[in-house]
């Protein structure tokens, strides 16, 4: 084999292993994310611990936004009979933090896709970390479990896994 056809064949096999790296973030930049849509929480196949849980579990939003997501929570009704309050951001999975507003345990909010169907999301409040949430959905996209850890509210150490199903 000839010098050239060697560095065209390595050349060749690079651009493969480029294209097939990078086509996880560039198919969720098409939108194919598929946490993108509208959950609604399943509280009786839901689990709190230390608890209690919350009356009813909030609706979940998520839209595409460029290489990230816009997300809205909104509905819900806390252990105390008080309604959720909304929260929001908008993020990019660029590992940077992003402002997150209506939560009164995080301001800041890092998102990551650890691959093609679980985002991790890392929540901090006055730059220290708060909790880290793994959302999952399943392989037939119907179903999205959230696994929440972290202090809670109190300083109690939470693990909370919350079931979701797509509207």
């Amino acid at each position: 084999m000839t010098s050239f056809a060697l560095n065209a064949r390595v050349a060749g096999l690079i651009l493969a292993a480029c294209v097939i790296t990078t086509f996880p973030s560039h198919t969720l930049a098409q939108g194919t994310n598929p946490l993108i849509g509208v959950w609604k929480g399943d509280l009786a196949k839901s689990t709190f611990s230390p608890g209690p849980p919350p009356r009813s579990l909030e609706t979940r939003t998520y839209t595409q936004n460029g290489d990230g997501l816009t997300f809205v929570r909104s509905g819900g009704v806390n252990a105390d009979g008080s309604a959720s309050p909304t929260q929001s951001f908008a993020a990019h999975f660029d590992g940077k933090d992003y402002p997150m507003t209506g939560s009164s345990n995080a301001d800041m909010v890092t998102i990551t896709m650890s691959d093609a169907s679980t985002l991790v999301a890392i929540t901090k409040r006055g730059g220290n970390v708060r909790t880290t949430t793994r959302f999952t959905v399943s392989k037939d996209g119907k179903t999205m479990t959230r696994l929440q850890t972290g202090p809670n509210e109190a300083g109690l150490l939470m693990r909370n896994m919350m079931v979701y199903s797509k509207q």
